[in-house]
Formats: structure tokens, C-alpha cells, sequence
């Protein structure tokens, strides 16, 4: 079921703030998706989901050498699924070393997970400028 994103149900954005483990999938070069686990956040009033992520990952790497129609980045999709209910975030995702962008994603994490991450020197932000989304909550 498709979402309005100017106007999301308040039961979409309440599962986005539960806490669950998710899943981001990226493309590899050769076209065929990378899935993996992953804690996200979702910041509606700015449509940017977020991803935290070590430099040096398979998925940043994907994101880095992703570019489509749509200009840079790359189109990856974040999903969380609990019994039922699940919602998926699709868009065109960046990474940021830039340290302010970086403590934002640890803000939001640490807001919706319950923890801070662990230091890291080579963390970095997967932004993904969200441009559909799809679930069912209700």
C-alpha cells in the first residue's frame, strides 16, 4: 500500500519510531541487490531517512558508485517488518564523513534505538532522500 508522504498516517511515522532492526538493500555493480541488517531513522518533515555505517562497508561502497536517472546517489530501499505490520522507505541515498551530519544520525539513532553507537573514526551517514513509501501498520 502506497504512502502519502505529505501526509503520512500517524501510525506509519509511530513504527517508524518503535524500535526495530531493518534492512537496507543496495545494488551491487552487477545489478543484483545487497541486503543487510541496519538501524534506521526516518525525519518526515525533512524526507531523510538515515543509515549509520563504517566507511569502509559494502553497502557505502555500493551507495558511492550507485548514480541513476535521477542524478547522484544511488536507489537503495530501507524496510522494517514486525508480524504484520512493515513499511518500506525508497529514495536516492548520499554519504557523509561531514562531522555535523554524522552526530545528527548518532542523535536520531541514539533517540530511537536507545543507545549511543560505539565510537568509530571512520562512521559515516547514508542519507536517503526518501521518495516513496509502502506498508501496512494499521
Amino acid at each position: 500500500m502506497s504512502i502519502d508522504l505529505g501526509d503520512p498516517p500517524a501510525a506509519y511515522l509511530s513504527f517508524w519510531r518503535e524500535r526495530h532492526l531493518c534492512t537496507l538493500t543496495t545494488l551491487r555493480p552487477d545489478g543484483t541487490p545487497h541486503v543487510v541488517p541496519v538501524g534506521v531513522t526516518f525525519d518526515p518533515e525533512a524526507g531523510i531517512a538515515r543509515v549509520l555505517a563504517n566507511k569502509s562497508s559494502r553497502k557505502v561502497a555500493h551507495v558511492l558508485a550507485g548514480t541513476g536517472v535521477d542524478g547522484p546517489g544511488a536507489r537503495v530501499a530501507v524496510c522494517q517488518v514486525e508480524r504484520r505490520r512493515w513499511a518500506t522507505l525508497e529514495g536516492l541515498a548520499e554519504v557523509s564523513a561531514e562531522p555535523g551530519r554524522v552526530a545528527e544520525g548518532m542523535r536520531r539513532y541514539e533517540e530511537r534505538y536507545g543507545r549511543v553507537p560505539s565510537p568509530n573514526p571512520d562512521r559515516v551517514v547514508i542519507e536517503i532522500r526518501v521518495t516513496r513509501a509502502l506498508g501496512k501498520v494499521g
